[in-house]
């Protein structure tokens, strides 16, 4: 079965992810890894992953999923707010909807991602605005748990989800 993975990442968390991959699955089927780079090239199976950007995935992935008509697809994605498989889930439907009617969901894989520290900066700076608002303290409480994100379970669980996912055409 070929394979590609085309990937957006911005702090390197995808990019993880996308190595497991191809660590997983072995090099000698993937005709390509990397960043979304014009047409789709030709392959039965596209694993796509994206950082989250406010809630969906960001436009260079959305424009690259609307050319994978009639494609096997397996949604695999980082996000700095994690924890809520709930949360992942919506995460995943938004982006799901950018495929095609007639593409095929393969899979779907998210865990949580570290941030970079400007992230932090920001709600600390919040926080000292605001000490009374709980929100604040609680977002950086998520930036501290994010930090050893995507790790070792993160990676055992993607390796599941690669086994439990519909990655050979049937027929």
């Amino acid at each position: 079965m070929r394979y590609a993975i085309v990937y957006s990442s911005k702090t390197g968390n995808t990019a993880l992810l996308a190595h497991r991959i191809q660590s997983v699955l072995g090099a000698n089927d993937c005709v390509y890894s990397g960043p979304p780079d014009g047409r789709p090239p030709e392959a039965e199976l596209f694993f796509v992953g994206f950082w989250t950007d406010k809630g969906d995935c960001d436009a260079a992935i959305d424009h690259f999923l609307s050319l994978l008509a009639s494609k096997r697809v397996f949604l695999f994605g980082t996000a700095g707010f994690g924890g809520s498989p709930d949360y992942f889930e919506q995460i995943l439907a938004r982006v799901q909807a950018h495929l095609p009617k007639d593409a095929v969901l393969a899979g779907s894989f998210m865990c949580q991602g570290k941030m970079p520290p400007s992230v932090r900066e920001r709600y600390e700076a919040l926080l000292a605005a605001h000490p009374e608002d709980k929100r604040f303290q609680m977002l950086l409480e998520n930036y501290d748990a994010a930090r050893i994100h995507p790790n070792d379970v993160d990676l055992l669980r993607l390796d599941a989800a690669l086994r439990g996912a519909s990655l050979h055409e049937k027929g």
